[in-house]
């Protein structure tokens, strides 16, 4: 090739060099939203009911983004309490700031507004956001937030012809102020009333004969596991919160407080209607709620009895957990492969086990970790923190490891440190017998608690149950545990995390289940570097609402 070809190579290779950049300089889009919350009168359960709403939508308006758009939500509320989102799933990258939970921001006072401004930082996936504040989720004011991937990132499968998003959520006649008032007396609610799929107990998804779907399954509910499955079509599970996924068949899923999957339903069945059920597990009443996948080209309405649940229980639930794996070789949201950080070859810097209790402390009932119940100050941790407020939190409050002692439960505002940059194992054990989830904000996290070990001397799984010890680090998933940012803890077990803390700032970790979480079941870690730097964590935001002890306090 002579000098002339040379410089004509150089030139389409600069050429497609800016292509691709002018591309992905344009992918990094702003959206500007308004939304406001206002009270509404629904009858989701055949009763009316005062719920939430979202810009007059029961649930919310959907948000649908590109990795690494950038989003200015201006957020307005109506209602006649102090109100606040948090955006389940989105890391916040260095911007613990816009994380939307009492522990990082003051509430947005009635007749008030605040502005969020936050980046869908390399993240792709099926997320949901909800209200933060009281037992407001009871009422509504939840919806979908789904991350689509940047045209120069390819998908481990073909492109679907469409997608449904599903927010299953159990649901009481009940009001919100009520269940509050009743949990605030030391009681606990109650089994719910029913479930919901987008807000309604009937809905019709409609879709053509021969193509491919996308459904988003998340499950918004207050405490109730559920298991998911459509009338005679197969799952094909593609991404768990931001995860690509080993394409593994389904016939149902059972997804947790908090959890969301994403799943490929192809269209390959007869024209007619089909069932789509959402049914609570691990329950003793078991509550269905149904929508109806309607073919285009249909004549005939759904028949025949609703696709059974599971006929196990816990034991199959555990086995299908465990069947979830990491694509080691697909994209997320970067052009690297997921499987390219070897995560299982880190040291941890320290490990956390955190004991999950139901207390009675001043004649009530409450929940605990490491028998401390954590307690919201009227000032934000994060704003503490900033402002070298004295006497709003302390690192020694709770303890790294549960005590077997026989000293009862305590209140507290419980914070763990940790620096930037360690990489940590955190054991949740379970000792109830009930099912527990547990949520991070901040980050995801590899769940390698669920290597399959088969005791062949009682030829059962002996996945986390009964008592961690270290030894159990010998059944870890270190080459290809998903990664996530909630995981279930079955009754009297056990389920390890490793987090590599690469997001500086004041970050909740908290039961999914919201009466456990409203009575206590809940943390923060604050992960800290002495050397401060815009590469680590943005500044304090302009508009920062103040209050407590922060209020009347200026930027420094």
């Amino acid at each position: 090739m002579g000098l002339k070809g040379l410089v004509q190579l150089f030139c389409i290779v600069v050429t497609l060099v800016s292509v691709c950049l002018v591309q992905l300089k344009a992918e990094d889009a702003y959206k500007y939203f308004t939304w406001t919350v206002t009270y509404g009168t629904l009858s989701p359960l055949g009763t009316p009911q005062k719920v939430i709403m979202i810009n007059g939508q029961f649930p919310g308006p959907q948000l649908d983004l590109v990795t690494n758009d950038n989003v200015v939500l201006n957020l307005i509320n109506k209602l006649d309490e102090p109100f606040l989102l948090t955006w389940n799933g989105i890391k916040q990258r260095k911007n613990s700031w816009q994380d939307g939970v009492l522990g990082t921001n003051c509430p947005i006072p009635p007749n008030s507004n605040y502005t969020y401004k936050f980046q869908a930082k390399d993240q792709i996936g099926t997320y949901t956001y909800f209200p933060s504040t009281h037992l407001h989720k009871a009422a509504g004011g939840f919806g979908g937030l789904n991350v689509y991937h940047r045209s120069v990132i390819s998908l481990p499968y073909p492109y679907p012809d469409g997608d449904f998003t599903l927010l299953i959520a159990d649901w009481y006649k009940t009001g919100h102020k009520a269940l509050q008032q009743s949990l605030d007396s030391g009681k606990s609610l109650s089994f719910p009333d029913g479930l919901l799929i987008n807000g309604q107990a009937h809905t019709t998804l409609n879709g053509d004969q021969g193509k491919t779907y996308m459904f988003r399954i998340s499950n918004m509910g207050l405490s109730t596991s559920i298991n998911f499955r459509i009338q005679g079509h197969s799952l094909k599970l593609v991404e768990i919160e931001g995860s690509h996924t080993i394409q593994n068949m389904y016939d149902s899923l059972d997804v947790h407080a908090g959890q969301s999957f994403s799943v490929l339903v192809t269209l390959n069945q007869s024209p007619k209607d089909y069932y789509i059920v959402a049914s609570t597990r691990f329950s003793r009443k078991v509550l269905t709620a149904t929508a109806l996948l309607h073919y285009s080209n249909s004549h005939s309405p759904a028949s025949g009895p609703l696709p059974s649940p599971p006929a196990y229980h816990y034991h199959w639930s555990v086995r299908q957990a465990r069947s979830f794996r990491w694509n080691l070789t697909a994209n997320a949201a970067r052009p690297n492969p997921q499987g390219s950080y070897h995560y299982g070859k880190i040291t941890p810097t320290k490990t956390i086990v955190l004991a999950n209790s139901a207390a009675i402390i001043n004649g009530k009932k409450r929940y605990a970790v490491n028998k401390v119940s954590y307690v919201n100050p009227d000032t934000p941790l994060k704003l503490a923190d900033y402002f070298n407020i004295p006497g709003i939190f302390s690192v020694d409050s709770i303890q790294s490891l549960p005590s077997n002692g026989p000293a009862s439960a305590q209140i507290a505002t419980s914070v763990i440190p940790n620096s930037l940059h360690d990489f940590i194992e955190v054991v949740f054990q379970n000792n109830e017998n009930t099912m527990q989830s547990w949520h991070l904000d901040g980050y995801d996290f590899w769940v390698v608690g669920n290597h399959i070990f088969n005791d062949a001397r009682c030829n059962r799984y002996s996945y986390g149950f009964g008592e961690w010890t270290p030894v159990k680090r010998r059944s870890y998933n270190l080459v290809d545990a998903v990664t996530r940012h909630t995981a279930q803890v079955y009754p009297n077990g056990w389920t390890t995390i490793l987090v590599s803390l690469d997001n500086e700032g004041m970050w909740n970790l908290r039961s999914a289940i919201w009466e456990r979480q409203y009575l206590g079941q809940q943390l923060y870690l604050r992960v800290w570097t002495a050397q401060k730097s815009l590469s680590t964590e943005y500044n304090i935001p302009a508009n920062v609402l103040l209050c407590g002890k922060v209020n009347g306090h200026h930027h420094p």
